[in-house]
């Protein structure tokens, strides 16, 4: 018998005509049941384009719209495509030569190969979009018109907080991340933009329509059958406030610092102000790429967001923290006092207090009221040094916990990208120091928020919110609601964060303290009729490396405070470089900001000192010659203090 038997033989012809019939099923199925392959695969007739989506609004608190979207138009290229067109006129359409053309083609083939789509010319302006369009059949298949959304800002305000879109490059469409995008589509690179850019984004659609012998567009392809909508992006609610944003960044303009506003009952962000900052106008439109050099290199660094970036020592508003510890671990009580004379000397080298008087600290209330820090270095040092920790190592270790615990030494999670954590040094950290040689005088400035500790101004914000709050706070956040969406990006605002189960009874003193600075302490630029404010200045110490010694320079104004005392609505930290005291600069202008939210005007008593605050300039006369920011920002930037004023008082 032959090594073919018959049963095998049958075996391999019937798996043979199985095939057979299966792949005759599916060309069957392919060409004449479905339609749809057989109708899209007439490249010559149908042109296939992409619709790109609304992108997302973002809404203010009272529902306004702080960034619209508007249309503009990128000429796209698919390089392989490009055949006998016209490069001349195209060349004088676009104002460019014929080697720029060149270049643009092999820059096109270089970086996306030449059956890729790549942007020849971005964002056009108007007249060059309108003489292209009525020309385009001159120059298909290989270019195209492809619409783009655009962002405008109509307040000319909150840059560094909406952030900015742009082109997603080769290098992002490598990574995982970025998967659902193409070559020449636009994403948040910054700020909220950034953050909420998969809510934001939507969706893209197809739209396939007919061409005539010339290339030109004649409708759509089988009455739309096989197109596909594009579905717009959600919209955002902000907690921001825009009036207090534009209000915050004309009190900062001629100024480094930044103002944080925030809600202590959400933890909703009223306002961050970032100075100087920019009109976000310039990094939309045409003239992005420039625009964002010349930003970019600017003298007074407008690019960085001071608000979660910048580090300071908080000074004296940290002691109302201070206070909070001690209280907390038991080594005082709010009837404690400490005999200052004007220092405090007990470590061997003096530590200056500003008053002298007999009875200044004579309790918890009055250190605060009269900021002493003599009381406030002692007690960091009695919290450390307390017997049941075993030891100053483990004594430090319970404080950082604390000073942890307040938010502070670490990135709270604000919803834009960019936040320093700060800092606030641990055991481990005085040990490598210190060469584990220390004890408590070592780093006794810390009571005092000076030394090893350094702060964000939304974290001394957020700082003020759990005093407000008496011993919670949420994380502080921009987006308060996402338009039709149910994710979970926006649970972790909505958790309650308890720290220290400090006693009411013993926040109380902490606050009433707070309260006197403001009624006739150091912070009485900060009164606000019909209003109580408890509130804390500070006068953080300055100290750079400057031509490799350690120089002590101009200090920053600090103010930090909440209000109403009772159910409090705004908690506030201003911080204004190189302007001295507390009580001088921040302590009005975070007044102003309190005064504007709370009763939706400021009282037109307060006109002059609001005209100081606009005409007072901070900035170093070197940096302000080489800076360009205001030339760059336009009209918005050479408002005159009157004209300004003219906004918030009637005649």
């Amino acid at each position: 018998m032959s090594v073919y038997n018959q049963p095998r033989k049958r075996v391999i012809q019937f798996i043979i005509l199985g095939m057979v019939i299966l792949m005759i099923t599916r060309l069957f199925f392919l060409q004449v049941v479905e339609k749809k392959y057989s109708k899209l695969a007439d490249a010559n007739a149908v042109l296939r384009k992409v619709v790109y989506p609304s992108r997302g609004i973002i809404y203010d608190r009272k529902g306004r719209s702080v960034l619209s979207n508007d249309a503009m138009y990128d000429l796209v290229v698919t390089p392989i495509n490009v055949k006998n067109i016209d490069t001349a006129y195209m060349c004088e359409i676009l104002q460019i030569d014929k080697e720029e053309f060149r270049k643009r083609i092999t820059n096109a083939i270089i970086k996306n190969g030449s059956r890729r789509v790549s942007v020849f010319a971005s964002l056009l302006p108007p007249e060059m979009f309108g003489r292209l369009q009525e020309s385009m059949y001159m120059f298909q298949p290989g270019f195209e018109l492809v619409q783009r959304q655009i962002r405008s800002y109509p307040f000319n305000a909150a840059a560094n907080i909406l952030g900015y879109i742009g082109e997603v490059s080769p290098q992002m469409l490598q990574k995982p991340a970025y998967s659902a995008y193409n070559q020449g589509d636009y994403l948040g690179m910054t700020g909220l933009e950034r953050t909420y850019e998969s809510v934001l984004m939507g969706t893209r659609g197809i739209q396939y329509l007919v061409k005539d012998n010339l290339n030109r567009p004649q409708g759509p392809y089988e009455k739309g059958e096989f197109d596909t909508a594009a579905i717009a992006g959600k919209n955002l609610r902000l907690a921001l406030d825009i009036d207090l944003q534009v209000l915050g960044e004309h009190l900062m303009r001629n100024k480094i610092g930044s103002i944080v506003a925030i809600d202590p009952r959400t933890g909703g962000i009223l306002t961050m102000v970032s100075a100087p900052t920019f009109d976000p106008n310039l990094l939309t439109g045409s003239y992005r790429a420039r625009n964002f050099s010349r930003l970019f290199v600017d003298t007074t660094k407008p690019l960085f967001n001071r608000a979660i970036q910048a580090g300071y020592p908080p000074g004296s508003s940290m002691k109302p923290l201070t206070a909070l510890i001690g209280l907390d671990e038991g080594v005082i009580t709010p009837s404690f006092g400490f005999p200052c004379g004007g220092a405090y000397t007990y470590c061997g080298r003096s530590i200056a207090c500003t008053h002298h008087n007999a009875g200044h600290a004579a309790n918890l209330r009055l250190a605060i009221a009269n900021s002493c820090n003599a009381y406030f270095v002692h007690l960091y040092r009695l919290e450390v040094d307390a017997s049941k920790w075993g030891g100053v190592k483990k004594g430090h270790q319970k404080w950082h916990d604390y000073v942890s615990s307040f938010g502070l030494g670490h990135r709270l999670g604000v919803d834009i990208p960019g936040e320093s954590p700060g800092k606030a040094i641990d055991s481990a950290g005085m040990n490598k120091l210190y060469r584990g040689q220390w004890n408590s005088c070592s780093e006794l400035y810390v009571g005092m928020g000076q030394g090893q500790v350094v702060a964000t101004p939304m974290q001394m914000a957020n700082a003020m919110c759990i005093i407000a709050n008496k011993g919670y706070y949420y994380l502080p956040h921009f987006v308060d609601k996402i338009d039709n969406d149910d994710t979970e990006l926006l649970k972790k605002f909505k958790e309650k964060h308890t720290v220290a189960h400090v006693s009411d009874s013993s926040y109380m003193p902490v606050i009433y303290g707070m309260e006197d600075v403001v009624e006739r302490g150091t912070g009485v630029s900060a009164k606000i009729e019909g209003e109580i404010v408890c509130g804390k200045t500070g006068t953080a110490e300055n100290n750079a490396i400057v031509n490799g010694k350690l120089t002590k320079l101009k200090n920053h104004s600090v103010f930090v405070a909440f209000a109403p005392r009772d159910n409090p609505k705004i908690a506030i930290a201003v911080i204004v470089e190189n302007a001295g005291f507390g009580s001088t600069y921040a302590a009005p202008i975070a007044s102003l900001i309190m005064e504007k939210y709370l009763h939706d005007t400021i009282s037109v008593k307060r006109k002059p000192q609001m005209k100081t605050l606009l005409e007072y300039n901070t900035l170093d006369p070197v940096v302000r010659e080489k800076s360009k920011l205001d030339s760059l920002n336009g009209a918005s930037a050479k408002m005159t203090s009157d004209e300004i004023l003219k906004l918030y008082f009637r005649d």
